[in-house]
């Protein structure tokens, strides 16, 4: 009587493995909401999954809710967008505008203003390079958002944030690199006029 072969075992992924962090929920729990929104999937199958989702401990659980779902576009493979202060400043926002993953401004001699306060954005982070230069960055984000300017050097301008840590489930972190210069970068929310023109047109 001959020994069976043993089963041959299934292919071992280790990176299913990994604990699934605060950040890597929240990118599926949009991505399932995009899915619902795009009429992928239905109501009760989308709170069924974000239910799923909100739990996961581990990035293999969060693979079976968003497997049979198109993958979201990389920030990554998308073009930077540069703004260069030059001698007139330059400006983007306060209207709507598309915030790829990638933002660098140059703050040259007229200075550069980064507004984020109307815009839609599914990306979990934007990676922002903020550079003073002579007359300074100044980046408005809505007060859901959060920032991460430690890696940011202050250089002679210094670098001033005026925002709070206290960010929604699902809206992006900005993440502030580059330098102060001689102009300074600041990066707050919305001020006391500002919060009017919202109020007044929120669209």
């Amino acid at each position: 009587m001959t020994a069976q072969s043993p089963e041959p075992s299934p292919r071992h992924d280790p990176s299913g493995e990994l604990r699934a962090s605060h950040d890597d929920r929240e990118a599926v729990v949009e991505q399932l909401r995009d899915a619902a929104a795009e009429g992928r999937i239905d109501l009760d199958e989308l709170d069924s999954r974000l239910e799923q989702a909100l739990t996961s401990k581990t990035h293999a659980e969060l693979a079976v809710l968003t497997h049979d779902l198109p993958r979201p576009h990389s920030s990554a493979s998308q073009v930077p967008l540069v703004l260069k202060g030059g001698m007139f400043g330059a400006s983007r926002g306060p209207g709507r505008w598309e915030v790829p993953g990638h933002v660098i401004a140059h703050g040259g001699v007229g200075g550069v203003k980064l507004d984020f306060t109307r815009v839609e954005c599914r990306l979990t982070e934007v990676a922002v390079e903020a550079y003073g230069e002579t007359s300074g960055v100044t980046i408005v984000i809505p007060d859901a958002w959060a920032a991460d300017t430690s890696g940011m050097d202050p250089g002679a301008g210094g670098l001033k944030d005026e925002t709070t840590s206290d960010r929604l489930p699902g809206t992006p972190l900005i993440r502030l690199t580059g330098s102060g210069g001689a102009g300074g970068v600041v990066i707050r929310h919305p001020n006391r006029r500002e919060r009017r023109k919202l109020h007044s047109n929120p669209t």
